[in-house]
């Protein structure tokens, strides 16, 4: 059964045309591509920040999309995590709000802030605003924040950006403890072929709108595209 299903989901930016028919059905699903290729732009729309002019999007059998039948769900109403490349944080709270906010009506809240609190160390950081946090303590408290809901589906877009090395291993190690401890599905988007093949169990390939190609991280990158941090997929297209 898919996770997430995009049913020829078409929608024009400018000269942009971003035209996707895709079904995701994996625990941890990349999105790879060079920038400008609809990277964003997809996960705009899954989230429900963009409307799509065509297609169908459907979430765990629940369509949330659907333009002949003029079907729209409201983002708050699509019970998807979505942590964007800025955080989005809330300036004027602390971090214990900042993680609340959105989740009050939960009927566990109590429970969720625990484990959320102790399962990304953020227990000292719970008065601080977010001026006051590293960009590493910003990130765990945003992805904190997403998982506070009890999201269908999880979405990072391009959260190791411009990151030196080690801050980029430290940030693999925090998903990878998302992905193994939370029963979240998550949707990474990244330009950066190693960071598909240490985390992700499959990867689409956006090329200028299209999918050009699905499947095994380790079966479309060649093992000196990963090592050399490439943004093309194994077609020799270069980026």
């Amino acid at each position: 059964m898919s996770i997430l299903r995009l049913e020829n989901v078409r929608t024009t930016l400018g000269r942009f045309t971003l035209e996707v028919n895709v079904s995701i059905a994996k625990r941890v699903t990349g999105v790879f591509g060079p920038s400008g290729a609809g990277k964003t732009t997809l996960l705009e729309i899954v989230a429900g920040l963009r409307k799509p002019r065509a297609g169908k999007v459907e979430l765990r059998d629940v369509t949330l999309f659907n333009a002949s039948e003029r079907t729209w769900v409201s983002p708050d109403q699509r019970h998807i995590g979505y942590v964007p490349q800025d955080l989005a944080l809330f300036p004027h709270m602390p971090v214990r709000e900042n993680l609340l906010f959105g989740a009050r009506h939960s009927q566990h809240l109590k429970q969720s802030l625990q484990r959320i609190v102790s399962e990304f160390e953020l227990d000292a950081l719970l008065d601080r605003f977010p001026e006051n946090l590293s960009g590493g303590e910003k990130q765990r408290v945003a992805i904190g924040r997403a998982l506070m809901t009890h999201p269908k589906l999880l979405m990072l877009d391009e959260p190791l950006t411009n990151l030196d090395q080690e801050l980029k291993d430290r940030g693999l190690e925090l998903f990878r403890r998302v992905r193994d401890h939370f029963d979240t599905p998550i949707l990474y988007v990244t330009h950066d072929a190693s960071e598909i093949v240490s985390l992700c169990d499959e990867v689409i390939i956006l090329d200028n709108g299209r999918v050009s190609e699905v499947g095994p991280p380790n079966g479309i990158f060649t093992p000196s595209q990963i090592s050399a941090y490439t943004y093309s997929p194994r077609t020799g297209r270069s980026k």
